[in-house]
């Protein structure tokens, strides 16, 4: 990797002059200023500058350069307990991996390609109305959970769920979004046709709302002839006795329905926020669904997670 320089001499006495022109090698500039210059690129670009040559390979690896990637905070968020050989490493564990932060409530990992910050919110660390009441919610442990408890709704007829984030917490000039993360029980009910109103705003605003579906069968009976029979109280969807799916086209709206997420858990989409970096206040999510009237219930709540959008 080569660039082309040029150098304007004049001739001695007063005669004329010319133009020198050479090359220099970047690669014999000192290894400090190649990890300064390559600091201003990207995670995904230093792994690509490492194989330009050995002197590049050994500047991609210093501290300096992944520090840069790592958030300004993020010494104050490490446990004390966790130690790591270099920053290189630190960066790719918290891509890897989520550490808990706030006495166990939210959890934080770093998005690999841009090293934006990635929160989950827990359910503890939400508003839940009735959620102490134990008629309607339960507080569980339960081994996929990232976090010592799980919300499990018992038996509601009014579900409202919020959840608040400092919005100074998040990284800048970023385009996040928040997601609902649960799990249906095999005794979920009540969210066949009736639809959750969400939304993502900045505290004390209205934002934009949208309506979402809970039910995560949903979507796959919107692709195939499935009807699901109503039967007893609670409306309960039963697919028994029904005749052989018939596959219809895509429907529209997917995004109204949940998602699997990777670590196997659903995800519905409440909306989503760009961070320009001058706001202050909070973020604000919401989930609810009380026009309805009916009452449903065996729906496992995680957390409400932000993640930038890619």
């Amino acid at each position: 990797m080569k660039s082309e320089v040029s150098e304007m001499g004049s001739g001695v006495g007063g005669g004329g002059g010319g133009n020198k022109y050479g090359s220099l090698n970047l690669t014999d500039l000192p290894q400090d200023c190649i990890a300064t210059v390559i600091s201003f690129t990207s995670p995904q670009d230093v792994c690509r500058l490492s194989l330009v040559s050995t002197t590049f390979k050994s500047a991609s690896e210093s501290d300096a350069v992944w520090e840069s990637f790592l958030p300004s905070d993020h010494q104050a968020s490490i446990p004390s307990s966790l130690s790591f050989s270099s920053k290189k490493e630190l960066y790719l564990s918290l891509c890897e991996n989520h550490i808990l932060i706030d006495g166990g409530r939210k959890s934080l990992q770093l998005e690999r390609v841009s090293g934006k910050k990635v929160y989950m919110l827990s359910a503890r660390d939400l508003f839940i109305v009735w959620g102490d009441t134990p008629t309607y919610w339960r507080w569980i442990s339960i081994p996929e959970s990232r976090f010592e408890e799980v919300a499990e709704l018992i038996n509601v007829c009014w579900l409202e769920i919020r959840g608040k984030i400092a919005i100074s917490m998040l990284s800048p000039m970023t385009r996040y979004k928040a997601c609902l993360v649960f799990k249906a029980t095999a005794r979920a009910y009540g969210f066949d046709f009736q639809p959750a109103e969400v939304s993502v705003s900045i505290a004390g605003t209205e934002g934009c709302k949208r309506t979402v579906y809970l039910d995560a069968a949903r979507g796959l009976r919107q692709r195939y002839l499935i009807v699901p029979r109503r039967i007893g109280l609670f409306s309960r969807s039963r697919f028994l006795g029904l005749q052989a799916p018939v596959p219809l086209a895509p429907a529209g709206g997917d995004d109204q329905n949940p998602k699997t997420r990777g670590d196997g858990w659903l995800e519905i989409e409440l909306g989503e926020f760009f961070n320009d970096g001058s706001i202050d206040g909070e973020l604000e999510m919401s989930v609810m669904e009380v026009d309805g009237g009916h009452w449903k219930g065996g729906l496992i709540v995680q957390g409400i997670e932000i993640r930038p959008c890619l």
